[in-house]
């Protein structure tokens, strides 16, 4: 999973520097889906193919979200998804998140999560996974101070070796008793070697 912690700023702050939050539209495709390769692509080990994007954009286009500076280019993005869970959940996944360095620390990266969390919310998600590499203290604090709890720790969850902490978001009193049945990876229905890497990588919950 690509990701990028910081800081936050007031949002007054991010709508003087011209920042605007858009919903990704499939019909923007071939205006959005290269910036969004780009930019994920430079936080991850391994590339993924366009079929990864492209399988998350066309399910669940309506849970990612961009930053766009006010030029319209693209600066931040968040993909995520949302589907019953063998636990009995309904289980909202942040797959990726990333945001250009350059505009990293004012605050970005939370607003891209919150619009997302809120979302799955709305579309009645019991609970919201993700990974982060156990050495992203930034992305640790990010996601802990919207509320998520470390779980699990994952050894050698990366194709780097590194290990990850699987955390979660409890939207609903009562989810954390549902107890999953092992992992999510056969869930995705993709075929290897994308689905794979997407495992290995922290992609998939």
């Amino acid at each position: 999973m690509a990701e990028s912690g910081e800081g936050t700023k007031p949002a007054a702050d991010l709508a003087a520097a011209g920042l605007q939050y858009v919903q990704y539209e499939g019909a923007k495709e071939e205006q959005y889906l290269p910036s969004i390769r780009q930019l994920i692509s430079k936080d991850l080990s391994e590339p993924y193919s366009i079929y990864v994007y492209r399988y998350f954009l066309y399910q669940w286009g309506d849970l990612c979200f961009m930053a766009l500076d006010n030029d319209s280019n693209l600066i931040g993005v968040i993909i995520s998804k949302l589907e019953p869970h063998r636990s009995g959940t309904y289980r909202g996944y942040i797959a990726m998140l990333a945001v250009q360095e350059s505009h990293r620390g004012k605050g970005i990266a939370s607003k891209l999560v919150s619009m997302a969390i809120d979302a799955m919310a709305a579309r009645d998600a019991d609970e919201i996974v993700l990974e982060t590499e156990i050495t992203n203290t930034a992305s640790l604090k990010l996601y802990e101070r919207l509320g998520f709890l470390r779980s699990k720790k994952l050894h050698r969850y990366y194709l780097n070796g590194n290990a990850a902490y699987r955390l979660i978001l409890y939207l609903k009193e009562g989810t954390a008793l549902k107890r999953p049945e092992g992992g999510h990876a056969h869930d995705m229905g993709m075929d290897m070697p994308d689905m794979q890497r997407m495992d290995e990588a922290g992609m998939i919950s």
